[in-house]
């Protein structure tokens, strides 16, 4: 993992001084405002970089993100550590995750775990058999649930769920993106035209049975545009475009 890291770090440094070099050359006119934030952002990225710190270790805002964003920086993207473990070191796994806190420690990181002889014996299995096979190795899920949630946290995103007569469809925002902006990535007409948006959560709605039965339970509420959509809720949007 440190081989890597260095590696990372030395190509992002290699891009920086690139563009470094650049914009010295183009002291010969004057800058524009923002190469000049630019050129004072990676003067200070610079030597924490030299020194082998990579990027997502380094205090940026989210300004700053933004302007570096076109740089595809490798070390400042989040990192997910995965152990591959045996089957048999699968009741062991936490003293295995515990063996790696230093790096689960370190900024925008998180070390996870999976057991690919397991995961492939638990695809193989008809679905009513699956469950008792996980729960015979104290497993409550399948490894890939908790890596997508993991990777999803890491990079700041979360799902929310639409529901029709014909399809269940998962949408991608950004955490804590409001009912507006989870409405606007479904359809800019939805957005254009929002009223309110009818939430629940998966678990409840399951329990319920339907749209329906949820709004007969009362468990359906009626959210505003700037309600803050949580990971794992339906939303129902009402909009109408001819206002």
């Amino acid at each position: 993992m440190v081989a890597l890291e260095e590696e990372l770090v030395l190509a992002d440094l290699e891009v920086l001084e690139r563009r470094v070099e650049k914009l010295e050359k183009g002291l010969r006119r004057k800058l524009t405002d923002v190469e000049q934030r630019e050129q004072a952002l990676l003067a200070h990225l610079r030597g924490p970089l030299a020194d082998g710190v990579p990027l997502r270790a380094q205090e940026l805002s989210a300004d700053d993100e933004r302007l570096v964003r076109g740089f595809q920086f490798l070390s400042l993207r989040p990192v997910l550590h995965c152990l591959n473990l045996a089957e048999a070191d699968v009741p062991r796994r936490e003293a295995h995750l515990a063996a790696l806190a230093v790096a689960a420690a370190r900024p925008r990181t998180a070390v996870g775990w999976v057991s690919a002889v397991v995961e492939a014996e638990v695809a193989a299995l008809p679905p009513e058999e699956q469950r008792p096979f996980l729960d015979a190795l104290g497993l409550p899920e399948p490894a890939l649930h908790r890596v997508i949630r993991d990777a999803y946290a890491l990079l700041g995103l979360a799902s929310f769920f639409t529901v029709g007569e014909d399809e269940v469809r998962a949408w991608t925002i950004a955490a804590g993106a409001s009912a507006l902006e989870a409405a606007s990535v479904v359809h800019s007409d939805i957005a254009r035209g929002f009223i309110r948006a009818e939430v629940i959560g998966w678990a409840e709605l399951l329990e319920a049975g339907s749209l329906a039965e949820a709004r007969r339970r009362g468990v359906l509420r009626l959210e505003g545009k700037d309600y803050p959509v949580k990971d794992g809720e339906m939303c129902h949007f009402r909009f109408n475009v001819a206002r």
